[in-house]
């Protein structure tokens, strides 16, 4: 008796999940379908290649596509080698004690704040304190502290899960520390590394809270210079358009969104090609 109330149970459960899971992705389809139904008249060159307008038939979002391309590489340049070296020294160097616990805890607590926490943060220190303005360092700096402690614990996660058999066999043979590390550890477990930063740059891409705070502009009409010039990214140029009553905008905010969704399953396309060839180059 208590065995067939168990495999009720178990079945009910199951079918709690199916029924969430169907229900979330049919929510999602339903916004998909909107959203390019909304949007896929406005996507042409014109709508690549010009200036954010008042006048919708002449919107473009060349500005902020050019202005997201500049965040990511720059924030890019600024995460990954700091992650990378950050997670080498946590797992092979630092010792094991209360204090690298509690780095390890406050990492997993910051990569679940909210963004506008980090927003608040980079207009304090970077905007205000250092005096960088509403310019591309702001941003960028913003958005690495963002996805730096997501790497971290992802670097972190990979380095631990290559086998002892492979430092001991290096140390065997003579290695130093330094060598086991670099020529050994890390290309290991470099495929699980490239995806963790890949997927986390694309959680930077979509994010727009942190950039409204650091003085993102919803219009610009120039293309950034330089990483000190001021900047506007698609999710603040598709949150401008979202706003405005007319629904003209709406359909170009639906356009943008999907460009944004086209550069974000690239990225994760691109994790999923790096991580194949290099599990292929590792054996």
């Amino acid at each position: 008796m208590k065995r067939t109330q168990r495999k009720r149970k178990e079945q009910l459960f199951i079918w709690i999940c199916r029924a969430a899971t169907w229900s979330a992705i049919a929510i999602l389809l339903t916004l998909l379908f909107h959203v390019m139904r909304e949007g896929i008249e406005w996507l042409d060159l014109q709508f690549l290649d010009s200036f954010p307008s008042r006048k919708p038939e002449r919107a473009g979002i060349k500005s902020a596509l050019w202005g997201s391309v500049w965040l990511i590489g720059l924030t890019a340049m600024i995460s990954i080698p700091l992650s990378i070296a950050s997670a080498l020294y946590l797992e092979e160097y630092a010792p094991k004690n209360r204090w690298t616990r509690i780095i390890e805890i406050n990492l997993a607590n910051l990569a679940a704040m909210p963004s506008i926490l980090y927003g608040l943060l980079g207009l304090a220190i970077f905007v205000r304190y250092f005096d960088l303005e509403s310019s591309l360092w702001s941003g960028s700096l913003t958005l690495s502290l963002l996805v730096l402690p997501v790497v971290v614990i992802a670097a972190k996660g990979s380095i631990r899960s290559v086998p002892l058999s492979i430092r001991e066999g290096a140390y065997a043979l003579g290695a130093r520390r330094w060598q086991v590390v670099f020529y050994q550890v890390l290309p290991s477990a470099l495929p699980g590394i490239m995806t963790g930063i890949i997927l986390a740059l694309s959680r930077a891409m979509g994010e727009t809270a942190p950039l409204i705070m650091v003085g993102a502009l919803s219009y610009i009409a120039f293309l950034p210079e330089g990483p000190s010039d001021p900047f506007t990214a698609l999710p603040v140029q598709i949150y401008n358009w979202a706003s405005r009553p007319q629904d003209e905008f709406h359909g170009l905010a639906a356009g943008g969104i999907i460009v944004l969704l086209i550069l974000l399953l690239t990225l994760n396309a691109g994790a999923v090609f790096i991580r194949e060839k290099l599990q292929r180059y590792k054996s």
